[in-house]
């Protein structure tokens, strides 16, 4: 009996010693960092590195927390612009625990945390976003249109200047968010718009508008081109008249060389015979006939007409 009761003895110390083990050790991971607390009162300093540490049992807690980059995602809330048109903006932000003490005693956990950056980032959100222009929280730069004529002056036309840009708002936000985390024990590391879209009442006319500035650009174009084509074709016709002018002026200085040679072969070969004269005039005569008369003219020519002579029979 005495045997039994301290085999029971032993399995009951073995079994007690084996649960202080399990309760005073506790290991943290290299993504890990712990937070060692006494009936809910942190007791030393946050414990980073990784390894198997130990602490009291049953009176001390491990309280765990990551070492890593966390995400928080905003929720798309309606904002007006400076300008009063109402967009809905989507954000997301990255954020680490850089001190886990002061998060512990401040924030408690990462549902604490995230609960408090709603507040603090969707807050910021609004308030930058409520004053600046909604061209400030879509461009980056003011990039001016590359040179192609006249679009580039079309494009900067529609494209007012802006003073800071969607990078820099978003960094502003972020730096303002992060002087209110200082004593959280937390960071925001990045901090950007997710999505930005208009509101579906004034989707409809911004769509209108957008299509009225193409049709206005699409105009100016056409009107530009047109006047280009009529002056292109107005010097096209100047240019073929004086082609056309000066060939003709040619032409006729050819022709009348040719006809000044013609008569003075002419008047050479009728002074030298007779016989060469009356070929000159039977010449001659044959092409007044040819070009006074056809087929269908009828002629009356008296017996001492000087073209009728030709018509007699000589034989």
């Amino acid at each position: 009996m005495k045997k039994r009761n301290k085999i029971t003895l032993i399995i009951v110390l073995i079994v007690a010693g084996i649960i202080v083990l399990t309760s005073s050790a506790y290991i943290v991971k290299e993504t890990e960092q712990v937070i060692v607390t006494q009936f809910g009162r942190p007791v030393g300093d946050p414990v980073i590195e990784p390894g198997l540490k130990f602490k009291t049992p049953f009176v001390q807690k491990a309280n765990y927390f990551e070492k890593r980059y966390l995400e928080w995602d905003g929720d798309p809330n309606q904002v007006p612009t400076k300008n009063k048109k109402y967009i809905f903006v989507d954000t997301y932000a990255r954020w680490q625990i850089t001190d886990a003490l002061q998060f512990y005693k401040r924030l408690t956990n990462e549902r604490g945390a995230q609960s408090r950056l709603d507040d603090l980032l969707d807050g910021e959100t609004r308030d930058n976003v409520a004053s600046h222009s909604l061209e400030e929280l879509i461009r980056n730069t003011n990039r001016e249109a590359k040179k192609s004529g006249k679009i580039s002056e079309l494009i900067q036309d529609s494209l007012p200047p802006i003073q800071h840009g969607r990078e820099k708002l978003q960094n502003l936000i972020q730096e303002s968010a992060n002087k209110q985390t200082k004593d959280l024990g937390i960071k925001i590391l990045d901090f950007r718009f997710k999505r930005i879209n208009y509101v579906e009442d004034v989707r409809k006319r911004v769509y209108d508008r957008m299509k009225s500035e193409r049709f206005r650009i699409a105009d100016k174009f056409r009107s530009e081109g047109q006047g280009e084509a009529s002056r292109i074709n107005g010097k096209k016709e100047r240019e073929l008249n004086q082609i056309q002018s000066e060939a003709y002026k040619e032409a006729e200085k050819i022709k009348g060389e040719a006809d000044a040679k013609a008569a003075n072969i002419y008047a050479r070969a009728y002074n030298k015979s007779a016989r060469a004269r009356e070929l000159y005039d039977f010449t001659k005569s044959m092409e007044t006939f040819r070009k006074t008369f056809d087929t269908s003219t009828t002629v009356i020519l008296s017996t001492d007409s000087e073209l009728y002579q030709y018509l007699q029979d000589k034989d």
